[in-house]
């Protein structure tokens, strides 16, 4: 009985939907696989492509200060701090005729929304002059944000190659390049910097302290202090930078923790955000003519303003009750 009821399965149409899903999972499959190595690839050579560029030490560091928007001597550049700290900590390329580009027709995008759904063109013109100036600003803090977390992450892992590199009897330069030769970006990069700073003439303490500056990151804060210490004091650096190591792991294991226990809140507090927005959304695609013209009078659209506000205090408050320093 079950070998005619399989004969019948496998004269039927079963057969090539099997098949055509097994192509399609391997080439998924393989895609990923050949993306992940492309971007393994991209970040393990990011400094090094720019070092075969460059002639000299001096060269490379001019260039990769350049794309970090610094000055020569590695410290901020602009009188505009707070932007300069933005593009110095998102690691993201200095390239300001791109990013106006790229604001320029996302604003103009959004703008043009803005004016469909209000029907008015002062207001699409005042959104999309606003966001030209707030979006880069928006993109560069996510991007520093994201790019400091890692920088944290693989922290631990970069100390205990150091410390191994000295154990080993190494000095201290070469094992601060083992990291930038070794380590993905963004730490790879990072450390590549202070070697190549430490070989052009620049002292540990203060090739660490740009770093400090570069990162904005209190666990690279922990490790710039304990060099500065080390510096004052003496002692055994290759046992301070492994202490320096499971204090960071210890942090970052708490900072995990309570980021599970606040994910509720977290979570609460997006889907009670988005949920106005998906159901006015699909309310005005399903029947556009819903509303009628009260949308468009100027007490709706005053009273609307106010509670997109208060949602954005309540969105704040949520997030400042969830928000733990360790």
């Amino acid at each position: 009985m079950f070998g005619g009821a399989l004969d019948t399965l496998l004269e039927g149409p079963v057969v090539p939907y099997l098949l055509f899903f097994a192509v399609g999972f391997l080439i998924v499959q393989t895609a990923f696989g050949l993306f992940g190595t492309a971007k393994m690839n991209k970040q393990l050579n990011s400094r090094l492509k720019a070092r075969e560029r460059a002639g000299s030490v001096q060269e490379l560091l001019t260039e990769l200060r350049q794309q970090r928007a610094l000055g020569d001597d590695g410290e901020l550049a602009w009188s505009s701090r707070f932007f300069n700290r933005l593009v110095t900590r998102s690691g993201i390329r200095f390239e300001p005729g791109k990013w106006a580009i790229l604001s320029a027709i996302v604003s103009a995008g959004l703008g043009g929304g803005v004016f469909y759904l209000s029907g008015n063109p002062g207001y699409g013109a005042i959104a999309a002059i606003i966001l030209f100036f707030v979006l880069p600003v928006i993109a560069l803090s996510r991007a520093g944000t994201k790019r400091s977390e890692k920088l944290g992450t693989q922290l631990p892992d970069s100390l205990a190659v150091i410390v191994r590199s000295l154990e080993a009897g190494h000095p201290v330069p070469t094992a601060i390049s083992l990291v930038g030769q070794e380590m993905p970006d963004p730490v790879g990069s990072e450390f590549g910097m202070v070697a190549d700073e430490m070989a052009f003439g620049s002292s540990l303490k203060d090739a660490v302290r740009r770093l400090s500056q570069r990162s904005f990151n209190e666990d690279v804060d922990l490790f710039a202090a304990t060099i500065r210490l080390q510096a004052k004091t003496g002692g055994n650096l290759s046992e301070l930078l492994k202490l320096n190591g499971d204090a960071i792991r210890d942090r970052q294991m708490l900072r995990l923790r309570v980021k599970a226990a606040s994910a509720e809140g977290r979570m609460s507090a997006l889907i009670l955000s988005a949920a106005p927005f998906i159901v006015a959304g699909a309310v005005h695609l399903l029947n556009p003519d819903f509303y009628g013209e009260i949308i468009h009078r100027p007490l709706v659209q005053y009273w609307l303003a106010g509670f997109a506000g208060w949602m954005m205090v309540g969105n704040l408050i949520m997030r400042k009750m969830i928000a733990f320093k360790i």
